[in-house]
């Protein structure tokens, strides 16, 4: 019998590095993600919108998704769901936010086993912090938020990798470039 190995499709996909140079740069991040998620609300009530932050152990995954979130409108302790695996927000447009954190599984199937698969799902944002610890198990994402420790700041490269992704990817840029310009 003979075996043909046929090699994956490779897209090319157009990412976008951003530095990060202080906390207040990190929040100006946060507004232009808040901002091209709210422009694409009717697509992520549809369909949903999942983003993976990725990155080393400090690189700055979850202060991005805290500034995300305050720029979003949630009030209150936005905490690091390291220890219960899941912190959930409410947002307006009927839209809510899951921040989910696998540092801690010991296998992918965790994922499956503490039913996680349903939050992503239509009207949800999902942040996926240590993605790799439930793959294969974890549904394809939108967008991919890769942060690395560069002198005292952040590099922040950005990767669409779906049609909604890239509507975000493109309204993240508009909203940081516009900004820049003043």
């Amino acid at each position: 019998m003979r075996i043909t190995i046929i090699p994956p499709v490779v897209t090319e996909v157009n990412t976008t590095k951003i530095f990060l140079p202080d906390v207040e740069a990190t929040e100006r991040f946060g507004g232009c993600l808040a901002a091209a998620v709210q422009a694409e609300s009717a697509d992520i009530a549809e369909c949903g919108l999942n983003v993976r932050l990725e990155g080393n152990l400090g690189a700055g995954k979850t202060a991005t998704a805290r500034a995300f979130l305050r720029a979003l409108g949630v009030s209150g302790r936005i905490k690091s769901p390291t220890f219960t695996l899941l912190e959930t927000y409410p947002l307006a447009n009927g839209l809510e936010a899951f921040h989910f954190d696998f540092y801690r599984f010991e296998s992918p199937e965790e994922f499956l086993d503490a039913g996680f698969r349903e939050n992503f799902a239509p009207k949800h944002i999902t942040l996926v912090e240590w993605s790799e610890k439930a793959l294969p198990c974890l549904p394809p994402d939108d967008l991919t938020l890769t942060l690395t420790v560069h002198d005292d700041g952040r590099d922040l490269e950005i990767a669409p990798h779906s049609p909604l992704g890239q509507k975000v990817f493109d309204e993240v840029l508009r909203a940081w470039n516009s900004h820049a310009d003043r």
